[in-house]
């Protein structure tokens, strides 16, 4: 587990395909090579099932009862579900492989298909997943370490990154020139940055944050 972001090298793969014989196949494939696996027959099944804390990767069958699985991975984002997609079909077409790719999906597989092909389509997708809940946990302890500053000390912090020198930052708040000094360390400790320029990256990467997720 990585302590400073919350991380485990785990990760799982989820199959929805309304086929119990390859769910079966899928699952005795990855299970053969370690690879953690839970199976559902419908979408919806796999909705309101409890998910693992940890990269995952979603093998999707297109053509299912009820919720198919095209309509569901253009649903996933307002779910809350950012699965990378692996799609999986005995009756796809180009058409509907371009859509599939369109929206998100990082491939196309048409049965039978290789065990290889999708092993490796499901490896690049829980690259990716992992890749996007580090940058998510990296910044939410970005966002953690700004909250930590005091008002007095977001101020400097807006101004130093600027350029200014601490008389000029000290003239533009009204404050003396050694709180200047004292509220740059405290931000440059408290925000875990081992130089200005250091100091200045994390801002640029708060920037693009609305005002009440910055003081929240």
């Amino acid at each position: 587990m990585d302590a400073r972001n919350g991380l485990t090298g785990e990760t799982i793969v989820y199959v929805v395909d309304d086929d119990a014989s390859i769910r079966q196949a899928l699952d005795d494939l990855l299970s053969a090579v370690g690879q953690k696996v839970r199976c559902f027959a419908d979408a919806e099944s796999f909705i309101v099932a409890p998910k693992e804390n940890c990269s995952a990767c979603l093998i999707l069958d297109i053509r299912m009862p009820g919720l198919s699985g095209m309509d569901f991975h253009r649903r996933m984002a307002g779910l809350g579900l950012d699965y990378p997609v692996v799609f999986i079909t005995g009756h796809g077409d180009i058409a509907m492989g371009v859509e599939a790719m369109k929206n998100g999906a990082i491939e196309f597989l048409t049965k039978p298909f290789r065990d290889l092909d999708l092993l490796d389509a499901i490896q690049r997708g829980l690259a990716i997943n992992e890749a996007s809940r580090r940058e998510r946990a990296e910044g939410e302890a970005l966002l953690g370490r700004w909250r930590s500053l005091n008002a007095g000390e977001k101020q400097v912090a807006r101004l130093v990154v600027t350029g200014l020198l601490n008389k000029q930052t000290a003239g533009i708040l009204g404050v003396s020139e050694i709180t200047v000094k004292v509220r740059r360390a405290q931000i440059m400790r408290k925000m875990e940055a081992g130089s200005l320029p250091d100091l200045v990256r994390e801002m640029d990467r708060l920037r693009g944050l609305s005002p009440a997720e910055l003081e929240s």
